[in-house]
């Protein structure tokens, strides 16, 4: 379902901005000089792996290893300086889940909204209205800006929305911390009903427990490049030995 083929991600680090105004009023009265080469930093160097139909995959790594930059490029919002991505079926990515909301707007806009940017028709989003509302459990807050909402309101909704119908390829980032406690045991209970229908993950979390419960392999990132891949226990306690170590 996704095939990752030495996938390389460089981001320039914008040392030196050349094509400013500031910057070029500055070259005028000042001697030229040398100019320094762009830097580069790579934050995926060279990633290979593949996820079968209905498999778990999970990620893991320190900060800044490049996890959720490798979900990004797996679902489309970031293309590869190196290498190719190929995935087969809908996907639903769940990174930074609410960034795509209108603080201007209101929860139901935002359900209409956010649901028309996932694809969904306008018929299919009424249909399927109180059954987001109720998950959401938001239903005092319907016409309240979601401006005014608290960042884990605004993640519920927004979890509610993308998972209103089970994808062939979920792409998950951190979606078990949403919300209060209830409603992280809502949300895991419905990644595993996913996960039971067949549906494909790319899972990335920072608890080695929710990794261990979920995923059937692992792979362990750091500094953006693959450091092992395999059983989830193994890799898991390979991880775990190397951060205390540290």
């Amino acid at each position: 379902m996704i095939t990752v083929k030495n996938v390389t991600m460089k981001f320039n680090l914008g040392i030196e901005k050349d094509n400013t105004f500031k910057q070029i009023f500055i070259d005028i009265f000042t001697p030229k000089k040398k100019k320094k080469k762009k830097e580069y930093f790579s934050a995926l160097t060279d990633v290979s792996f593949e996820v079968k139909k209905g498999e778990v995959l999970g990620l893991i790594g320190s900060n800044g290893a490049g996890k959720s930059t490798l979900l990004k490029v797996v679902s489309g919002v970031m293309k590869p300086t190196e290498g190719t991505v190929e995935t087969r079926g809908a996907i639903s990515p769940m990174i930074e889940l609410g960034a795509g909301m209108d603080g201007e707007l209101t929860a139901r806009e935002n359900i209409f909204l956010n649901g028309a940017v996932m694809g969904y028709s306008k018929d299919f989003l009424e249909s399927k209205f109180d059954e987001i509302v109720e998950f959401s459990e938001l239903k005092d807050f319907l016409d309240v800006p979601v401006k005014n909402f608290s960042s884990g309101m605004t993640a519920k909704l927004a979890f509610s929305v993308a998972t209103i119908v089970d994808p062939e390829i979920l792409i998950v980032d951190e979606i078990l911390s949403v919300g209060d406690i209830k409603f992280q045991e809502k949300s895991k209970n419905k990644m595993l009903s996913m996960i039971k229908g067949g549906t494909t993950v790319l899972y990335v979390s920072h608890s080695l427990k929710s990794i261990e419960e979920l995923c059937d392999r692992v792979i362990w990132l750091e500094h953006g490049k693959v450091v092992e891949i395999g059983n989830t226990k193994e890799v898991c306690k390979h991880y775990y030995d190397a951060q205390m170590s540290n």
